[in-house]
């Protein structure tokens, strides 16, 4: 769920959703960002910091550059920017104050995603429009200062500037020119300000004092001058630079940036992984979701030993996979390295779907696979499996392919993992109906039909949004994709909702259906009057040992323009994952709106980002880490999803149809 994460006061930036700061060195200049004069870039492990030259300012360019491991929000925005970002809701600590439109200014943001950095100029404006703040802490009152830190800003929807359905709050954290704790209500604790002063007669904080906080009552002041200052919060006291050309590098916070054990042996990196995600993990302390920690690694850490001193790193990756499979969560996985198990290669060329009354239809041969060679027709029914009836084999189908997080899930994977098998390897199939009564195939390498969701498929070519007026009258609107162009997204569903009225659409009908998660928008807000509560996010804390609330509570409001139709309907299945879940849900609160599906969503919502794993042998991990509770202390979706309140039967005629069954009957219930 990309997130979520990255919302640095912008409007539902992220989900969601991955990838060391690199250390320039020497004098060499940053691409894009013309060499400063008498400047040099001391080497670092953290991004170059200047040393201070003698004053020939003030400034009025500021550029610098930004390294970065965990690429998700890149693969979601495409007009990125950097602009001086007001900071007094910082110094006021209102995290719900927004920016002004008047106050943003817009820099140049070069991006360079195979190396995974950027770098960025920015002309200082000669009077800035931010909010003059009082910053020197005495009792009297004087005309105060603008404070601005440089982040990066991307434009998710409608023209360059934040505001509207892309309005901005409180103050920025992530791929800032300031460093922020997290532990801390994002307390400001290092990086660089931009600071403009109107006259030589403001003070400025010279250290954060005492307390260790920033613009409190604490802090030590000084003078600071007229015009732009560019204010070192990791100098003590803090360094006024004042050149013409500075720099501020941007900083992706520790806490997102990919843990990198990749180097290590693979006994090393599982204990370093294992010790933190053993902390951290999203969903502790929740009944049936936590894992069995001491189990799970009695289990696992033999393995990882084993396959250590034999060098193999196929064992070392069965062992992380089995690790994975320890946990009732479908956000959990693993990705590259040796992968594919021999176990599950083969397919005997059918796939089926369980029936409300318990029975297995045969719903999909493929085309001169093992099954159409002996017969097998479509609408057969399988009744065993090596002699033995169905649903006795499906409970015991071991979830080789990855964690899920519901048991509605589970059952589904499992009637597809029940058809894998060794390539080359022979089972015998007992049949009903038209089909022989019983066969022995021989399974092929073959991934069709296992591949061939119980859903509606997704169409990996298709704009992230698409729409059309049905013959109904109705309007349907489907969200392929939350893992795309944002800003395209957001265009083309307001395209799809302004159509829809302008033509006097009879009600509309959103498909959320095979949409795998990505960033979420909020998309409801175009459809509500009042507010929709999203829950709480809360993440481990360090500080305290225990999980913490992490911002505000989420919500919802009313987008500046909205549309109103008097009949809605959303369609859902087991292909919303995640960020489409957050969607989805906020879709179902709209008053008036039916739910229509054979399945509910998937149940897997959490934070990942902060859950980024490299490991040794090109393997990577995926873990949640945050979470999202709902003021009865339940966990908001994890494990049930939005369900259905009007749920389409999943019986004979309609698993063999040819039509889509759920977008039909969402027609019938809106045109009634």
């Amino acid at each position: 769920m990309l997130n979520r994460y990255v919302r640095h006061t912008r409007a539902w930036v992220l989900f969601l959703c991955c990838v060391l700061l690199l250390a320039a060195c020497g004098n060499a200049p940053i691409p894009g960002f013309p060499p400063i004069p008498g400047v040099r870039i001391e080497p670092t492990s953290r991004p170059p910091v200047l040393a201070v030259q003698p004053a020939r300012g003030p400034p009025t360019q500021v550029g610098g550059g930004l390294s970065y491991t965990n690429h998700f929000v890149f693969t979601h925005f495409f007009e990125n920017a950097v602009a001086p970002v007001d900071m007094y809701g910082f110094v006021t600590r209102d995290r719900e104050w927004e920016i002004p439109v008047e106050a943003q200014v817009l820099g140049y943001f070069e991006l360079d995603a195979d190396r995974q950095r950027a770098t960025y100029h920015l002309l200082l404006p000669a009077i800035p429009q931010g909010q003059l703040v009082d910053v020197d802490q005495n009792e009297r009152a004087d005309t105060g200062v603008q404070v601005h830190a440089v982040s990066w800003w991307p434009n998710l929807s409608g023209g360059p500037y934040s505001e509207g359905f892309d309005r901005s709050t409180g103050w920025p954290g992530y791929m800032a020119s300031i460093i922020v704790d997290r532990e801390n209500q994002n307390e400001v604790i290092g990086g660089r300000l931009v600071v403009w002063a109107p006259d030589d007669a403001q003070l400025f904080p010279s250290d954060f004092g005492p307390d260790g906080l920033l613009f409190t009552a604490d802090d030590p002041v000084a003078a600071i001058s007229a015009g732009y200052t560019v204010v070192d919060l990791d100098q003590r006291p803090f360094g006024l630079i004042r050149d013409v050309e500075s720099r501020l590098d941007l900083y992706e916070p520790e806490d997102v940036a990919i843990k990198d054990y990749s180097d290590r042996s693979y006994t090393e990196a599982f204990e370093l992984m294992f010790e933190r995600i053993r902390r951290e993990y999203a969903f502790n302390g929740i009944p049936g979701r936590e894992p069995a920690w001491d189990q799970l690694y009695a289990e696992i850490a033999p393995r990882i030993a084993d396959a250590e001193r034999a060098r193999d790193a196929r064992a070392y990756y069965l062992a992380l996979r089995d690790f994975t499979l320890g946990f009732r969560d479908g956000h959990v996985g693993i990705s590259g390295g040796p992968s594919g198990d021999p176990s599950i290669t083969g397919g005997f060329g059918f796939a089926v779907r369980e029936l409300d009354d318990g029975r297995f239809l045969v719903t999909y041969i493929v085309e001169g696979g093992p099954a159409a060679a002996a017969g097998i027709r479509r609408g057969a029914e399988l009744r065993t499996i090596d002699g033995r009836p169905v649903v006795d084999v499906i409970e015991s189908v071991p979830l080789l392919t990855g964690p899920v997080s519901s048991d509605i899930s589970a059952r589904l994977e499992r009637a597809r993992l029940m058809l894998r098998a060794r390539q080359g390897s022979s089972r015998s199939f007992g049949f009903g109906g038209d089909a022989p009564a019983e066969v022995s195939l021989t399974a092929v390498g073959e991934h069709e039909k296992y591949l061939l969701p119980p859903n509606y498929p997704h169409d990996h070519d298709a704009l992230p949004v698409d729409f059309r007026t049905l013959d109904s009258g109705i309007g349907y609107v489907r969200v392929n994709s939350n893992y795309d162009d944002l800003n395209l997204l957001v265009r083309l569903f307001t395209r799809a909702l302004e159509t829809f009225e302008r033509n006097g659409a009879r009600g509309i009908i959103i498909d959320m259906r095979a949409n795998y998660g990505g960033s979420p928008l909020g998309l409801a807000a175009m459809l509500i009057e009042e507010t929709i509560e999203t829950g709480q996010d809360e993440y481990y804390s360090d500080l305290t040992g225990k999980f913490e609330p992490e911002g505000l509570p989420g919500k919802i409001e009313p987008a500046d323009r909205t549309f109103s139709f008097r009949r809605m309907a959303l369609l859902v299945d087991q292909g919303c994952f995640s960020a489409c879940e957050i969607e989805a849900y906020a879709f179902s609160k709209i008053p008036g709106m039916i739910v229509v599906g054979q399945y509910p969503t998937a149940g897997v919502f959490a934070e990942v980002a902060r859950g980024q794993y490299e490991m040794p042998e090109g393997i990577s991990l995926q873990f949640s880490t945050g979470r999202t509770m709902l003021p009865d202390g339940s966990v908001l979706l994890e494990g049930t999803g939005v369900v259905p309140t009007e749920r389409v039967p999943v019986d004979e005629r309609n698993v063999l149809a040819d039509t889509d069954v759920v977008l039909e009957a969402a027609e019938r219930l809106l045109g009634r």
